[in-house]
């Protein structure tokens, strides 16, 4: 999905409701650096940030340029040139399970000012941002929340957790197996180009995970502005393999009092081999002169307590919902992840705002590989899903199973149930938080949030969207 996100026109509805009451809702015209910058300080206003410095400044100008942004102004407020409510947006692949990626629609910078509240500015932004992901032709929609109130209102739910870990220093004894290649110590700069390359083979292999656009490696290896206190802390280390090739990387800094032991703590992990993890947390635990270790937005299921002799060193202490997921357009989202076994499963998804609703017949095989039905409104099948389906192995037990139980006769109840579909009812925010895997359709089932014809429904759907990887995002956005 590579095309210009500022293509899309300034969604009519949306303005037209902003102007009713007085706001202009407009799109932001990157060359316009007198508008940028405005844009620039309305969100640093609304995420509590201080006021940009010009090496700041110069940094967001690159990263917005490549983003549709959206400003909502008011012309009675002293500085009129300052939006009272800011997004931004761009088109950008979503990992899922199978090493797979799916088209999404990434929202971020969702800020309204609290002099402008009850306006309906965000649920306009929000809808807009939906109409757009549709235009744009993505299968889901995206973001990370500060607040987990707003968004299930517009279809969004969580989809993959992350942790904060902490690691007891003193009790911290490696006693898993050692890596055949070796971790370096590196300045920060030498490291770009290699984390590029890392970065984009940890992606594919985490569900959760999202693209890394331009200048995000330079804000996280504190290349932003390099002199700073922040950045001069920073330590950066390596993991070649046997053969030489880097294959991860870490940045951690010390906080500390003076002549105090401190905390280890980072926030940048990326591996892309599973010798890699292990390497880069062998030498994260083992350092010296620190009380502990704390690793920020680390996976829910992350190894490193299989790794000590003594499990009890590892803490958990923070546990909560990450990354927010909106499908979009159900039977392409459906058909991009992998599934973790054969089956054939209905879904009937309510989808108040209408993007995903619908009945979809989905037809796992043995591979994972899948094949979504969509009817029509006629009955008949949409096409494309069924010239795919004649060209998939689909799940023979679950076809011979119906095709047995019709044959022994219409009035057979027994044939009759066999005979159904295995089926679920749910709300659209609810396939969004299995879809990865990173919660069990049975688990919703007890929460009262999905129906099921059956117990044996859920406990396919189960083991349909499992995922052999905990879905985990690694970064804000």
């Amino acid at each position: 999905m590579s095309f210009e996100p500022r293509s899309i026109p300034v969604d009519p509805d949306a303005k037209g409701a902003l102007a009713s009451k007085g706001l202009d809702y407009r799109l932001i015209d990157p060359s316009d650096t007198e508008a940028l910058d405005g844009w620039i300080d309305a969100d640093h206003r609304g995420f509590h940030h201080a006021r940009p410095r010009e090496v700041t400044r110069e940094y967001e100008r690159r990263v917005m340029g490549e983003r549709r942004l959206h400003g909502v102004f008011d012309p009675g407020v002293p500085d009129p040139d300052v939006p009272v409510a800011t997004v931004s947006s761009w088109p950008t692949g979503l990992s899922v399970p199978g090493g797979r990626s799916v088209d999404g629609w990434a929202v971020s910078s969702v800020t309204v000012s609290p002099t402008h509240r009850r306006r309906g500015i965000a649920r306009a932004m929000m809808e807009a941002e939906l109409r757009a992901a549709e235009h744009a032709g993505a299968a889901v929609a995206m973001l990370t929340v500060t607040e987990a109130t707003i968004y299930g209102r517009y279809g969004y739910a969580p989809a993959a957790r992350a942790a904060t870990i902490e690691i007891d220093r003193r009790r911290a004894k490696w006693n898993g197996p050692s890596a055949p290649g070796r971790v370096h110590f590196v300045e920060p700069a030498a490291l770009r180009d290699a984390a590029a390359a890392i970065s984009r083979r940890a992606v594919a292999r985490t569900p959760g995970e999202i693209d890394r656009w331009a200048g995000i490696l330079d804000r996280m290896l504190g290349l932003v502005d390099p002199e700073s206190d922040a950045s001069r802390a920073l330590r950066a280390i390596r993991y070649d393999d046997e053969h030489g090739q880097p294959q991860g990387f870490a940045a951690f800094r010390v906080t500390r009092e003076p002549n105090e032991p401190g905390w280890a703590e980072f926030d940048v992990f990326a591996a892309a081999t599973d010798d890699a993890e292990r390497a880069l947390w062998r030498v994260l635990v083992e350092q010296d002169f620190v009380t502990g270790v704390r690793g920020r937005l680390r996976s829910v299921d992350e190894p490193i307590e299989w790794l000590l002799e003594d499990p009890r060193a590892v803490r958990v202490v923070d546990v909560t919902d990450h990354l927010w997921v909106r499908i979009v357009d159900a039977a392409a989202a459906l058909g991009a992840r992998r599934y973790g076994a054969a089956g054939e499963l209905v879904l009937d998804i309510d989808d108040p705002l209408g993007y995903a609703a619908g009945r979809y017949t989905l037809l796992a095989s043995a591979d994972g590989r899948a094949v979504v039905h969509v009817p029509r409104s006629d009955g008949s099948t949409d096409a494309a899903s069924a010239t795919a389906s004649n060209s998939t192995a689909a799940p023979k037990r679950e076809r011979s199973r119906a095709r047995a139980a019709g044959s022994e006769g219409s009035g057979s109840r027994a044939a009759a149930r066999a005979a159904e579909p295995r089926s679920l009812k749910l709300d659209v925010r609810d396939l969004a938080s299995i879809y990865l895997g990173g919660v069990r359709p049975s688990v919703l089932a007890r929460a009262g949030r999905i129906t099921a014809s059956s117990n044996g429904a859920l406990e396919l759907a189960d083991r349909m969207f499992a995922s052999t990887r905990a879905p985990h995002l690694s970064i804000w956005f």
